[in-house]
């Protein structure tokens, strides 16, 4: 991560970047350690569409395409998390996409503001 995104790296949430060709570019600790099954930080410079299985796959390709957010929750070795996926610009340009995967209660509170 940069010298002005220190705060991101002990951050408690896995944060992975891609560029716009998919190519992944930085991890924070938690997504290192989330993914260390796969390579953790060894997967900084590898294709983030040779990381999922087919379906996965072509669900991330699409989002490439669309570059729209993509919002849902997973359940895993008995958390629940809610994963974003947005778009990320530079100047302005479709710059690639940022997950960040957030892990959640099973009972969250709702407050509705409006």
């Amino acid at each position: 991560m940069s010298d002005h995104g220190f705060w991101v790296e002990e951050l408690p949430v896995a944060i992975t970047v891609t560029d716009v060709a998919g190519i992944i570019v930085a991890m924070n600790a938690r997504s290192r350690e989330t993914f260390a099954e796969d390579g953790g930080g060894a997967l900084i410079g590898r294709s983030v569409f040779d990381c999922h299985p087919e379906a996965a796959r072509t669900k991330t390709m699409a989002l490439f395409e669309g570059r729209q957010p993509n919002h849902y929750t997973i359940r895993k070795g008995g958390q629940t998390k809610i994963i974003h996926q947005l778009p990320w610009y530079r100047e302005g340009r479709f710059a690639g996409f940022v997950e960040i995967s957030i892990p959640i209660p099973d009972e969250l509170p709702h407050f509705d503001r409006d």
